[in-house]
């Protein structure tokens, strides 16, 4: 793999970020979802070299070229999923898409803590909704790559784990996964489903409607937790998730903790992600591999930013790994750098394939 190809990427995000952090953050946000969509639309993209033999690896039945993925509520409305597999992504999660059209919280809502490298954000599932979501999924039928789908529930919903079972069965036909969020702790009341009863009654209703989908294979279901766990809530979580036969867990949302942050907006409501997330994380990915006894497989996501930090996940147990914070300090070129080192990192310890190195 030669990093020359991703020279230019890099040299752009170092002469655009000043630009880039001048701005309020979603606005820059959405400028480079913009500036993504113009150049997937117009195929201008260059295309990230084809990765080392050593990273394909294999997640609930999902041949991954490597198993660096992006994070959910980068793309919410899965509106750039193809640039993303571009840059070089093993897999892509859009969302969350809730099934009617909601705007979020009111903003100023993204706030970057630079000094932490660190992002806090109270969006709400703002979303374009179903509908949206379906007619740009349906827009890349066909294309190779894995993409899938995080799914969140309306604010005002009488039914919340109804809204997941909407969303499942308008979007998983089209969808190489399905990502139910329960663990956002933007949606007032949203992480109480969770709790036993009702995450085994949440799962029962997924599972049951992703059994009666007109699809020619089985589409694997996830679901999202959070690193904010009670003592007696990780066995609890673990125990629904293999009685209730899901396809794997995403450890962790965004934490509601505040370890010491240097930033001006340490104090903003939200989820904290980035940097300070990552022993928080880390220590979440330990635990529900211990809970779960490696029975399924894991997905590690928070504080993510090097090919080490990849190589510690996945011998903690994690299949494969996704970041989205530390695109905003570190740039495009990040994913590249990544996945070089963690080849690296796996070939000295004498490991012939990511999932040799898992746990």
């Amino acid at each position: 793999m030669k990093a020359g190809k991703w020279h230019g990427p890099h040299t752009m995000f170092t002469a655009l970020k000043p630009l880039l952090f001048s701005l309020d953050p979603e606005a820059a946000h959405n400028l480079t979802l913009a500036a993504l969509k113009a150049g997937q639309g117009l195929s201008l993209l260059p295309a990230a070299a084809a990765d080392d033999s050593i990273l394909a690896t294999e997640l609930a039945g999902l041949k991954l070229p490597n198993p660096i993925g992006l994070a959910a509520g980068f793309d919410k409305d899965a509106e750039v999923p193809d640039a993303m597999l571009r840059l070089g992504f093993g897999f892509v999660e859009c969302g969350s898409v809730c099934p009617r059209p909601q705007p979020g919280n009111a903003k100023p809502r993204l706030y970057r803590l630079a000094e932490d490298e660190a992002v806090i954000n109270r969006f709400g599932f703002n979303s374009k909704g179903v509908e949206f979501a379906h007619a740009r999924l349906s827009a890349r039928a066909g294309r190779l790559g894995i993409v899938g789908i995080n799914l969140g529930a309306n604010k005002d919903s009488e039914d919340r784990t109804g809204d997941y079972v909407t969303g499942l069965r308008a979007l998983a036909p089209l969808a190489s996964y399905v990502t139910v969020n329960i663990s956002s702790p933007n949606t007032p009341g949203l992480r109480a489903l969770q709790d036993g009863a009702a995450l085994a009654d949440l799962i029962a209703r997924v599972m049951e409607a992703r059994g009666g989908l007109d699809v020619p294979q089985k589409i694997p279901v996830f679901v999202k937790v959070a690193p904010d766990q009670g003592e007696e809530d990780w066995g609890t979580i673990a125990r629904a998730c293999l009685d209730g036969g899901v396809d794997g867990l995403i450890v962790s949302n965004t934490t509601i903790s505040r370890p010491a942050l240097a930033s001006r907006h340490a104090g903003e409501t939200g989820g904290l992600s980035g940097k300070p997330l990552k022993l928080p994380a880390l220590a979440a990915l330990k635990r529900f591999r211990l809970e779960t006894g490696g029975a399924l497989p894991l997905i590690a996501v928070g504080g993510i930013a090097s090919g080490q930090d990849a190589y510690d996940r996945i011998r903690a147990g994690a299949s494969a790994v996704q970041l989205y914070s530390a695109l905003v300090y570190h740039g495009p070129g990040l994913v590249t750098r990544i996945k070089a080192d963690l080849a690296a990192l796996l070939r000295r310890d004498g490991f012939a394939s990511v999932a040799d190195a898992v746990g």
